[in-house]
């Protein structure tokens, strides 16, 4: 095959990573796996590469067919011997002691192994690639002013200002989750931060803090089950003053969102975040939207994709709604 017929991705989470590969007609395969949490620290990079060499098998393609790959992962990230490494708080257990991740990792190689690998490496942070990908083929194509937020794992945010994507001295612009909501708070975070906003209310937190799974919590709260309600409106609150916190601050026209929580509850909790944009600073969120991700599920794969795919495949994808047929 000639390059840059069959490109890969990877959208690297807390939880699971997924390798993906694709040609100018869309997605070939998908492959997905848990998000190792012990090993040695390049085991995250090692399955990578097997899982996107597991996915050339399934399609029947020449794993060396594959010389591009782009990489949508979790934060942030830090150097590794001159190349970009992660220092994820919900992938190292050497950031912060805790029980789900028995690992004693501070920063992890992830381009360096990839690169031994792959001719081409291009990596971004989730979200942003979230971003990206909803600003190429969702819900707002060639939007200046928008806003991608992921509700899941962890809370990560990727903002695009008069139609530059910012990225930041190490490209870690987008760790909003991490800004601090609550001094009273004892929520911890997996930085080591209390009271900030991914402690409050993400996935991985709330289930540590309260013992039993958020996805739980959340169904309980959906049949008013009063002490799951309490603990769901505070935490709608808690995503709806960060959501007006960034709006404030950036003077955003929408807001994007996705991610597991979102996906499942959104619609029942839009009406509790709203209120907290709706009630603060008219003259700055007046007309704000919060509208759900068009790519759902498979949003951080396709910003991977859109980082070294090919131009020309573009308004195909578009045409075909490629994110819409199974791989």
């Amino acid at each position: 095959m000639n390059k840059r017929s069959l490109v890969g991705a990877l959208d690297i989470g807390g939880t699971k990573i997924a390798a993906s590969i694709a040609n100018a007609n869309g997605p070939l395969a998908r492959v997905t796996e848990p998000t190792p949490k012990s090993g040695t620290p390049d085991t995250v990079a090692r399955q990578c590469i097997a899982m996107l060499h597991a996915a050339c098998d399934q399609a029947g393609v020449p794993r060396e067919a594959i010389d591009a790959v782009g990489v949508s992962s979790a934060g942030p990230f830090a150097q590794v011997d001159g190349m970009l490494g992660l220092a994820s708080p919900n992938i190292c257990g050497g950031q912060a002691q805790s029980a789900d991740l028995p690992n004693d990792w501070v920063v992890i190689p992830l381009e360096g192994p990839l690169r031994e690998q792959f001719a081409t490496v291009a990596i971004e942070n989730d979200c942003v690639s979230a971003l990206v990908a909803e600003r190429t083929f969702g819900a707002v194509q060639g939007e200046p002013n928008c806003v991608y937020v992921t509700w899941s794992t962890g809370i990560g945010f990727g903002f695009c200002v008069d139609g530059h994507i910012l990225h930041g001295k190490h490209g870690n612009t987008g760790h909003a989750g991490h800004m601090l909501m609550s001094e009273s708070s004892d929520a911890l975070c997996g930085c080591g931060n209390r009271g900030d906003l991914e402690a409050l209310i993400s996935g991985r937190n709330l289930a540590n803090r309260l013992g039993q799974s958020t996805a739980d919590v959340f169904d309980a709260a959906r049949n008013n089950e009063p002490a799951a309600r309490a603990i769901a409106e505070d935490a709608a609150r808690w995503f709806g003053r960060g959501l007006y916190n960034v709006a404030v601050a950036l003077d955003t026209r929408v807001f994007v969102v996705g991610g597991s929580v979102w996906q499942h509850h959104g619609e029942w909790l839009l009406p509790m975040v709203r209120r907290e944009l709706d009630t603060r600073m008219h003259a700055l969120t007046d007309g704000v939207e919060i509208v759900p991700a068009r790519l759902g599920g498979l949003v951080a794969d396709f910003g991977a994709f859109a980082q070294v795919m090919p131009q020309d495949w573009v308004q195909g994808w578009r045409e075909r709604e490629a994110w819409k047929h199974e791989a």
